[in-house]
């Protein structure tokens, strides 16, 4: 087993079962897919700790690889099916797309809030970190049906949130409380105080 294997597996023991990952599709694509590759040479090291690592090459916007487990625990809250047409928005490197791609039946990339209304709708789509407000466009884009599994960083603590379209009407449920990077276009825009 090479460093990396070993590394993924640790990752997995040691970071997604304990945060009651038990979706074995989860599992089984998160020690599948490389995660080292997804990004610079300089930060392979880093790949398997449990951080959010930034994985832009420069430019003024960020990208991250989300936690593994805060990762793991919105996929297997969003009940991903082999059928289902799924979003990532804030693709990064491309981590969070190719872990479900193990799974889903179609994944698609957006980088930003606008998401990718030419494939919708979605049955599943994914923030790949943090929104500081409503992402009412990703909301249009959802199957009736669909989820939307994310961070919401409106208030504090953050919260994983998932949110269900039925018949127009959008219901939320918090999941978990979580701490990651917020995604390029769905920062607060700053309030103008007198």
């Amino acid at each position: 087993m090479s460093g990396f294997s070993t590394a993924r597996q640790k990752m997995v023991d040691g970071q997604v079962r304990p945060s009651d990952v038990t979706d074995i599709r989860i599992i089984d694509a998160m020690l599948a897919v490389p995660r080292e590759t997804f990004v610079p040479e300089n930060k392979r090291a880093l790949a398997y700790l449990d951080l959010d690592l930034e994985v832009g090459e420069g430019g003024s916007e960020k990208q991250f690889l989300i936690q593994p487990a805060v990762l793991a625990k919105m996929l297997q809250a969003a009940e991903i099916k082999e059928t289902d047409n799924v979003l990532v928005v804030g693709c990064a490197s491309g981590y969070a797309a190719a872990v479900i791609g193990q799974f889903a039946g179609q994944v698609h990339s957006a980088t930003g809030a606008d998401g990718d209304p030419a494939r919708a709708p979605f049955d599943v789509i994914v923030l790949n970190g943090a929104t500081e407000v409503v992402p009412q466009k990703l909301y249009g884009q959802l199957r009736d049906g669909g989820r939307l599994v994310g961070v919401f960083a409106m208030s504090q603590p953050q919260r994983a949130t998932i949110v269900t379209r039925s018949h127009g009407d959008f219901g939320n449920r918090a999941l978990f409380d979580a701490a990651v990077p917020v995604l390029t276009g769905m920062e607060r825009l700053p309030a103008f105080v007198f």
